[in-house]
């Protein structure tokens, strides 16, 4: 993994960028890890990853009882703002 300094990202942000398409990016301040740069294909990928590892936990648990779609979309609207209690009826 390449690392850079904060300061040295903030100035060559574009290679930064370049980089992160092949590999993650490590940013640095004052010699300590603050952030790590990747790929938008590489970010979802692991947004995949932890959903799936929730999923198979969820199934090993036993407790994940009847999922209903419909229930699971309106929770993730009202949580995201896109709707409220009102609406939900």
């Amino acid at each position: 993994m390449t690392t850079y300094t904060a300061t040295d990202a903030k100035r060559e942000f574009g290679e930064v960028l370049l980089k992160s398409q092949s590999e993650p990016v490590s940013i640095t301040r004052n010699n300590k890890p603050v952030a790590v740069v990747v790929s938008e294909r590489d970010y979802q990928e692991l947004k995949r990853q932890a959903l799936q590892a929730a999923l198979i936990e969820g199934e090993q648990s036993g407790d994940a009882g009847v999922l209903d779609m419909e229930e699971i979309k309106q929770k993730a609207r009202r949580k995201a703002g896109l709707i409220t209690d009102a609406q939900d009826s």
